[in-house]
């Protein structure tokens, strides 16, 4: 599985250009998953439904599953933070896994930046940050000679991923345990 993460702050247009990437990698005949970070409370689930109400409950976990579709809800009695290679090791077997959010992850990715969104640029600090995604390349905060794309050129950013789809073949910090 190769992994390439996402970065960037909110309205910088992070889904936007993965959900058009996931459509390019998918023309190239890959499979592809995501992993989203999300905010604190977020839910999935609907009140009333009967995953919701065995959740209510006290179940740990709920897994809803069709012939086309599984879905797993874990509810945590306290907060915990689960790292993003935790989250990997949960996905099925896949060509890409595309992770959006975990900015402080230490995976390789690709920073979105939108100037008109006042936040600072990472990928001058962020030794994992291999590339840039923006609306305006002219006027990125610091030089770089990282790859720069527009926005709105998800191609680019799909043919250079696959061209260097070595450089993203993951492997596990548990495997290392092993």
């Amino acid at each position: 599985m190769k992994v390439v993460g996402f970065s960037g702050y909110s309205g910088s247009g992070k889904t936007t250009l993965i959900e058009k990437l996931i459509g390019c990698l998918k023309q190239a005949g890959q499979r592809v998953s995501v992993i989203k970070h999300a905010h604190h409370r977020f839910d999935i689930d609907h009140p009333g439904k009967d995953s919701y109400r065995h959740r209510e409950a006290g179940a740990f976990e709920v897994v809803v599953a069709s012939n086309r579709r599984l879905a797993k809800v874990r509810e945590y009695e306290v907060e915990t933070e689960i790292s993003v290679h935790q989250l990997l090791a949960e996905l099925a077997p896949c060509d890409w896994a595309i992770v959006e959010g975990f900015r402080h992850a230490d995976l390789t990715k690709i920073e979105v930046w939108r100037a008109e969104t006042g936040e600072r640029a990472h990928y001058p600090d962020d030794p994992f940050v291999i590339a840039v995604a923006t609306d305006a390349p002219h006027n990125l905060p610091v030089p770089t000679g990282l790859p720069v794309f527009h926005l709105d050129d998800v191609q680019a950013v799909a043919e250079f991923l696959l061209s260097h789809a070595d450089r993203h073949e993951y492997t596990s910090p548990f495997d290392a345990d092993a």
